[in-house]
């Protein structure tokens, strides 16, 4: 396969080393030349441009299948529809409207369109109910993948990805100093999220779906945190429930929503669909960054 990577980063660079990997011909695209110079020295094609400028893609090459994963770069709900619905929209008619399109669109959500669920578990059936500004233009944009892309005979599918780790983002220090905030962590590591979208590429599964893209076990903060301290050989962080931390005066509304959100996700789906997890939970995706811990601080 010829496959476009829009917004070729953090998880669009392990794709495509991949799908480069198996045989396939990757091609990441960035608007940065840091961007550009990261894709190239992951070993794959690199193409500068922005996915809301419509004359910037045309210089991208004819491809079998596009991945969008680009990103608004944490910033707010205004440049986050820019890039997530007006970007989106733009790269399906500008590939669309080709001689040759490509036959699959496939866009990276997130699991926040699910909004609060009290704890319950969610998955592809689950209404959306999303509770930020942001989280709203998530869903919009899967609406325009799964509606909008078959206009042009682009089969559209939804890849929704709970929290990212991996290499670069463990983030260890967040939980091992604590304190810890009460609440469940849907995570999926950057391998798996890569593998997943390439697994559903090769195999030409889930057109016209969503894919819930998170791992085999969905934890509590605490216990996970525990757990943490324990193997890397520390003293277990302190912790606060839910109701101490939103009553700190730094919490933003927009924080105020995500500590309030509550829910665990079902990759019951993916693992129908066959996928095979190189890291089933965060007790595998983690022990590379225990080991390095632990060789760092001398344990």
């Amino acid at each position: 396969m010829n496959v476009g990577i829009l917004g070729c980063g953090y998880v669009g660079i392990e794709l495509g080393r991949q799908l480069a990997d198996r045989g396939h011909e990757p091609i990441g695209v960035r608007r940065s030349a840091a961007g550009v110079e990261r894709i190239e020295a992951a070993g794959f094609e690199a193409r500068r441009a922005d996915v809301t400028d419509r004359e910037a893609l045309a210089t991208i090459p004819d491809v079998d299948a596009v991945v969008f994963a680009a990103s608004s770069g944490g910033r707010g709900a205004e440049t986050a529809r820019e890039v997530y619905v007006d970007g989106l929209q733009t790269v399906i008619d500008a590939f669309g409207e080709r001689e040759n399109p490509p036959e699959r669109l496939l866009y990276t959500s997130s699991t926040g369109v699910h909004g609060d669920h009290d704890g319950a578990w969610v998955d592809e059936e689950t209404p959306v109910e999303p509770t930020t500004d942001k989280t709203a233009v998530l869903a919009e944009a899967e609406r325009i993948a799964l509606e909008d892309a078959p206009e042009h005979g682009i089969d559209g599918t939804v890849a929704r990805y709970a929290g990212l780790y991996g290499p670069d983002r463990y983030r260890l220090e967040r939980y091992l100093e604590g304190p810890v905030t009460d609440g469940y962590l849907n995570m999926v590591h950057r391998d798996d999220a890569a593998g997943a979208v390439r697994y559903l590429l090769e195999e030409a599964l889930a057109r016209g779906e969503v894919v819930q893209v998170v791992d085999d076990e969905p934890v509590s903060k605490w216990p996970f945190a525990d757990w943490l301290a324990d193997e890397c050989g520390v003293e277990r962080p302190s912790k606060r429930t839910k109701a101490e931390r939103l009553a700190d005066d730094d919490v933003s509304e927009a924080g105020r929503r995500r500590i309030l959100t509550s829910k665990r996700c079902s990759n019951e789906k993916l693992r129908a669909l066959g996928y095979e997890f190189v890291y089933p939970t965060f007790r595998e995706g983690y022990r590379d960054a225990i080991e390095r811990f632990r060789r760092s601080s001398g344990g």
